[in-house]
């Protein structure tokens, strides 16, 4: 009878311990499967499925670094930082030694502006692998963000030398290297980005930007073309070299520019409105009558739209002024002080008008709101042109 019994309760065990395997069998291919349906809804941009599908997972295992993970990225998709940061930490604590959560902890708190402990993070990360130049990039960036551009230059350093051919890398080394004042080695990291990358627009803006400040105007204005070329639906571009020209006192190389960009863009109001400042002035420097024509046929319609800024506005203004047009240019460029943002030379042109139209008063008070908006070299001349206006007003004059 003893035997028969503990055959019996050998039997139960056997049969506790097999329903206890299937059960967990069970368990993990339900792990599996939800695992599976969350990085299905992840590729389908499904992230509010993907979470439940996690959740689910971490109510089977509840000590999963994985689905910790997964639900925290998932959660930083649909920018719910606060709890992506909960569940990466969770993850970063149940695996020290995985670098993945670390990275998104680092770019969970980039997205937040807390860069002191993005960089914390992304320091771990390469405490774990120092051969991850994107991570060593990112790094940098956070550094950067944070206003510590002489920390960001040795993680960049480090990035390039394992991945010669990252672009952005050798760009943002620039721009580390061109806060420091190394200008020479600033322009040939942003050379090397463009060698890699002839597209990466950001690089020739700042390379361009560097060749105008060494006095390298040649070689400026090609960067700008190649930028026009690159980028063939924004008309700003056409019109930043229209600019360059017009700056070296190439005023034809100038004109001829922006002749081609009012070609290509013919309902671009900034290429007509540079067009005309260039006309203007040529007009005044050279007392050319038919650059002034063109100026004015330029800033006309540009100044009738609805829209005008007040710059376009003070430009036509001027351009009426020289062309002896006193009564339009005073109603022109009283309109311009009133649109916002004024252009503190409105007030200074306004003046002009009115004082030549013998309006004293108008001419005094907008010379006394240029002077407080202004930073003028001549403002000592200026006030006392005030007072002498002022004079005249009490003389009723």
């Amino acid at each position: 009878m003893k035997r028969g019994v503990l055959v019996a309760i050998a039997g139960t065990g056997l049969l506790a311990s097999a329903v206890f395997a299937w059960s967990a069998v069970r368990q993990e291919r339900e792990f599996r499967r939800l695992i599976a349906v969350g990085d299905a809804a992840i590729t389908r941009d499904q992230t509010y499925e993907a979470i439940e599908a996690f959740s689910g997972a971490l109510a089977l295992k509840h000590d999963s670094m994985l689905a910790y993970l997964k639900r925290g990225d998932s959660y930083r998709r649909r920018g719910e930082l606060s709890a992506a940061l909960r569940d990466l930490r969770e993850a970063s604590s149940l695996d020290p030694t995985a670098t993945r959560p670390l990275e998104l902890l680092g770019d969970v708190n980039v997205a937040m502006g807390r860069y002191e402990r993005a960089t914390d993070a992304y320091r771990r990360y390469i405490a774990l692998d120092d051969r991850a130049p994107h991570v060593l990039y990112k790094l940098a960036l956070a550094y950067y963000r944070n206003g510590q551009t002489m920390l960001a230059v040795e993680p960049l350093r480090r990035a390039v030398a394992l991945d010669d051919r990252f672009a952005e890398a050798h760009y943002l080394l620039a721009m580390c290297l061109k806060d420091q004042r190394h200008e020479a080695d600033a322009m040939q990291s942003l050379t090397h980005a463009l060698e890699i990358n002839p597209a990466l627009g950001a690089a020739r803006e700042e390379l361009a930007d560097l060749d105008f400040a060494q006095g390298m105007t040649r070689e400026g204005i090609e960067q700008l073309e190649a930028l026009a070329a690159l980028e063939p639906s924004r008309p700003q571009r056409l019109v930043d070299v229209g600019l360059a020209y017009a700056r070296s006192g190439q005023t034809d190389a100038a004109i001829t520019t922006l002749g081609r960009a009012a070609e290509r863009y013919p309902e671009a109001e900034v290429v007509y409105v540079t067009l005309g400042r260039i006309w203007l002035s040529a007009a005044e420097a050279r007392k050319d009558r038919v650059a002034l024509s063109k100026a004015l046929q330029a800033l006309e319609p540009a100044a009738a739209r609805a829209a005008a800024s007040s710059d376009t506005l003070t430009l036509y203004g001027r351009a009426l002024m020289v062309s002896g047009q006193m009564d339009a240019a005073e109603r022109v460029l009283q309109q311009a002080t009133s649109v916002l943002p004024v252009e503190p030379m409105s007030f200074f042109y306004l003046s002009g008008a009115a004082e030549r139209r013998g309006h004293v008063s108008a001419a005094h008070t907008a010379l006394v709101k240029y002077l407080a908006l202004a930073d003028d070299d001549q403002n000592a001349q200026l006030a006392g042109h005030v007072a002498d206006l002022a004079l005249r007003m009490n003389n009723g004059r």
